[in-house]
């Protein structure tokens, strides 16, 4: 029996938390008899079970709950850029169903399958034009990694602390969270970590708006590892950061050219940031262009889970060797689903919208900062935005406290959202927001600080 003590949760908050147990008490007898069914009949884990609430219907940017209250969903797990219950992936998945081509067993391909993988490449960053998929995430960055040590022959990796790429054993390992990797055994060899560019809470104590000085003390990191390791394969990282940490242009553009320095990949996760979140399709085109794009989450339109890399045309050099062989690789069902999403977000320029609502939701937030010393710092890029909520302005010190009792008055208030890190609001509101529902979020914080924090 272990008696590990549990490591501290960068993802977001448990099933321990004060929040979740005072939620559920708050909630009629049928739906807190199907949390207790819920919670005998699946397996325990820190992250998703037991859990606070019963899902009844989720639409467009809301959830509805079994007893009928609606939240404005600002989490979604990241697959809700669209909405949930998309018209136009629900036709065209109909319509794949009706035309009696729902899976493509191996060796074979189908024309929508074909069709997307040219629109994805067509929209990507330049000299992205191969591409390859699977059910989820995590697979994704596996068939990225693989890639990058095959095509190198290479087998050492760059990585950043606490960045969350997947749960299987490569993945894992990229992120370097004890939550994932306490009490398992050796995780896969050769990684290397170094820290993520976080300019409010940079531990060198240096002034945040000083962004070249902390880049390349963070740099510097990077410069270490490769120095003492010629056999780095790849440098894996989430362009943006879901807390969000936002780098500079001047810090990725200097990675990369480390990278081409040392022979190595760079390969971007862009499973949350990508597909129009940030202002633009994929997060990288803000910074420079990788040698694998990972993609997934939204990708399926939030009904159907599908993932992959995208890559350049002179990396298709691993013919003799399979890196990902999945048996949903060239799924008929989850290709019409994509390219209805992908349809949807340019015919309704959810890029531009989402880099329109962002600024104005960061706006808000941002005076809201103004007025709240408690809100340390608020930083965003497109509708990826958060609010640090600290115990004092000069120390930056941790407020979970205040974080836990934000989420639990959001929630009263219909807003559904995530705390990071023990003390950071993590804001992830759907493409698809609107002016009003921007309005109503920035009308709800207000509130819900004024009565929390009484100034």
């Amino acid at each position: 029996m272990s008696t590990t003590t549990a490591p501290f949760v960068q993802q977001g908050d448990t099933h321990k938390s004060g929040v979740q147990s005072r939620k559920a008490e708050s909630l009629s007898q049928a739906s807190r008899t199907l949390l207790h069914r819920d919670a005998n009949v699946f397996l325990h884990q820190a992250l998703s079970t037991p859990v606070m609430n019963v899902v009844e219907q989720a639409e467009g940017a809301y959830i509805t709950d079994l007893d009928g209250k609606r939240y404005l969903d600002l989490h979604g797990n990241g697959v809700h850029h669209i909405g949930y219950n998309n018209p136009a992936v629900i036709a065209a998945i109909k319509q794949q169903l009706d035309a009696q081509l729902s899976f493509a067993p191996r060796r074979y391909t189908a024309r929508v399958t074909v069709d997307f993988a040219e629109q994805l490449v067509a929209l990507a960053p330049e000299e992205l034009d191969r591409v390859l998929f699977c059910p989820g995430g995590s697979e994704a960055i596996e068939m990225a990694v693989m890639l990058a040590k095959r095509v190198t022959g290479k087998w050492k990796t760059i990585s950043f602390w606490n960045q969350f790429h997947g749960s299987t054993y490569q993945a894992a390992t990229l992120g370097g969270n004890p939550h994932w990797t306490t009490g398992v055994g050796p995780m896969v060899p050769g990684a290397y970590y170094v820290e993520f560019p976080d300019y409010y809470r940079n531990p060198w104590g240096l002034d945040p708006s000083d962004t070249e000085a902390i880049d390349e003390a963070y740099l510097d990191q990077v410069r270490t590892v490769f120095r003492h390791n010629p056999d780095i394969a790849a440098v894996v990282g989430t362009p943006v950061a879901s807390t969000p940490f936002i780098p500079t242009a001047y810090y990725w553009q200097s990675v990369r050219e480390l990278c081409d320095e040392y022979g190595a990949f760079l390969i971007f996760d862009e499973i949350v940031c990508g597909m129009g979140r940030t202002g633009r399709l994929f997060a990288c085109e803000h910074y420079v262009t990788p040698d694998v794009l990972v993609v997934g989450k939204s990708l399926g339109g939030g009904i159907l889970p599908f993932a992959g890399i995208l890559t350049r045309d002179k990396y298709n050099l691993v013919s003799d060797y399979s890196i990902g062989h999945f048996t949903h690789e060239k799924s008929p069902i989850c290709s019409a689903a994509a390219k209805a999403t992908l349809d949807y977000i340019q015919k309704n320029e959810l890029t531009a919208h989402a880099e329109k609502m962002g600024a104005y939701l960061l706006d808000g937030l941002r005076q809201l900062a103004d007025h709240y010393e408690q809100v340390g710092h608020v930083d965003g890029i497109g509708l990826l935005l958060s609010m640090d909520l600290v115990t004092d302005v000069q120390t930056k010190g941790r407020n979970p406290d205040l974080a836990n009792a934000v989420l639990e008055a959001g929630l009263s208030k219909g807003l559904s959202f995530k705390v990071i890190d023990t003390n950071v609001v993590s804001l992830h509101p759907p493409l698809i927001l609107s002016q009003a529902e921007a309005d109503q979020i920035l009308k709800s914080f207000k509130q819900i600080l004024q009565t929390l924090i009484k100034n």
